[in-house]
């Protein structure tokens, strides 16, 4: 079998429109959830062809950033993370020329599919190479990794995305819920295998520490593993859970979710927080997993090798024993708390005397018009359901940069607590601010908030 051939088989199932050797157009080929096993390339060729094509498909997907957003660096004033990185302030999502957000509000979502005027970037975020997929990791993290481990996390065919000012500080601070007289418990350290023991004996329990130890052990991965068949130059250790869930929190890392076919139906994934596991009641932002323990033993088991478990065997998927390995991984997720939020009352309610005018009129407004609180519930801000807010009312089914819009479906109710330090939001990160998020549940949901009823709402989330 010739490369070209093979790479359009690997194509075709993927559920990519391309044609197999020639020999068939691609509405004749056969649809299929598996992928190719066998590599038929040397690996050598595969990566030189990769990374040669690396610089255009950065620039397609680049193009489709800039045409959405406003991607430059405008920080809130005086707004700041709990280490102290500045929060972006303002509304980064690109209008439809000829309208306003109070015009756009006005119309009803058959006006706005009608007339294609539904912002593209409330548009599902395709992946940066959405026909290929895979874990891609912040420049930020990278370094890191490498310096403390030597363990490299780059990719020879593709980058992370979005500029660092839109995501979380790092490394991260760690609140713990059994040791809230700590605080901050990182030490301004990146939690790694090297540095877990000493920075946690003492604090955590037999059970916890080894927990901590093997979420911080690279295990193989789809991309980062030691066979031929990965996107790193040398044969890898792989991927430990906490380099995308950096420090329990989360460096917004980015990869697709395994659970649909073909692959252009697949949905980009924002890595969330692990903040606040304790209260929840279902796990992971579309799957509705029903402990913290069953996430854990998916993530090991599935979503590492896009849910395939031919793929997982060929590249050393770890077997998690569920009795006590998962056990005691779930322990220590289970501590992350959500970081202090002092103008909020033990009911996570604001206390009056330490809140602004504005953020009180805020959360009114999240009680009363807004009709946030329906879904998202003090005191930690969520209702532990999913909901399907039907995005496809407002735009026609679409194909663009490899991904097929069709909707959104049912997305977990995320709780809000420290909500000011997890963007971007939405369940694949489009929406880069907490002003677009506004804007996109005012328009989505048809609340008919004016921009100072916007304003005070976002004030109010900051306090969260």
């Amino acid at each position: 079998m010739t490369a070209p051939h093979a790479r359009a088989c690997l194509a075709a199932a993927l559920g990519i429109a391309l044609t197999c050797g020639g020999a068939r157009a691609a509405e004749d080929e056969v649809p299929t959830s598996y992928s190719p096993v066998v590599i038929t390339e040397k690996f050598e060729t595969i990566m030189q062809r990769m990374a040669a094509d690396k610089d255009g498909i950065l620039k397609k997907h680049q193009d489709l950033l800039e045409q959405r957003y406003d991607l430059s660096d405008k920080p809130a004033e005086g707004l700041q993370m709990t280490r102290g990185k500045p929060i972006q302030g303002g509304v980064r999502v690109k209008l439809p020329s000829g309208i306003n957000w109070d015009e756009l509000a006005e119309l009803s979502p058959d006006d706005i599919r009608q007339q294609k005027r539904f912002p593209l970037g409330f548009m599902p975020l395709p992946h940066p190479n959405h026909p290929e997929g895979g874990m891609i990791f912040p420049q930020f993290h990278i370094d890191e990794v490498n310096r403390i481990e030597g363990r490299d996390l780059t990719r020879f065919d593709l980058d992370f995305d979005l500029p660092d000012h839109f995501l979380p500080e790092f490394p991260a601070p760690i609140f713990l819920t059994t040791r809230p007289d700590l605080g901050d418990v990182s030490q301004g350290k990146l939690v790694n295998i090297r540095n877990f023991f000493e920075l946690f004996n003492g604090i955590l329990n037999p059970k916890q520490l080894e927990g901590l130890r093997l979420l911080v052990t690279p295990f193989p991965q789809q991309q980062f593993n030691a066979t031929d068949d990965r996107r790193s130059e040398h044969p890898h250790t792989g991927v430990a859970c906490l380099d995308c869930h950096a420090n329990g929190h989360t460096n917004a890392a980015t990869h697709l979710a395994g659970d649909v076919r073909p692959q252009k139906f697949r949905h980009r994934i924002d890595t969330p927080t692990l903040r606040g596991v304790n209260i929840q009641q279902i796990f992971g932002s579309q799957r509705a997993l029903k402990s913290v323990e069953d996430f854990t033993e998916f993530e090991q088991r599935a979503a590492y090798f896009d849910g395939d478990p031919v793929l997982a065997t060929k590249k050393g998927v770890n077997v998690l024993e569920r009795g006590s390995q998962v056990h005691f991984m779930g322990e220590f997720q289970a501590l992350l708390d959500f970081p202090p939020a002092p103008k909020l009352n033990v009911e996570g309610r604001l206390d009056p005397t330490k809140a602004s005018e504005q953020e009180l009129r805020g959360e009114e407004l999240f009680h009363g018009k807004g009709a946030c609180a329906g879904c998202h519930v003090p005191p930690y801000y969520t209702d532990h359901l999913m909901h399907d807010l039907k995005t496809e009312r407002f735009y026609e089914p679409q194909e663009y940069n490899g991904v097929m819009a069709v909707g959104d479906g049912p997305i977990k109710t995320f709780p809000l607590r420290g909500i000011k330090e997890s963007p971007p939001y939405l369940h694949d990160g489009r929406l880069l601010t907490l002003e677009d998020t506004v804007e996109f549940f005012n328009l989505v949901l048809q609340r008919n908030l004016n921009q100072q009823e916007k304003a005070d709402l976002v004030a109010f989330l900051r306090t969260l």
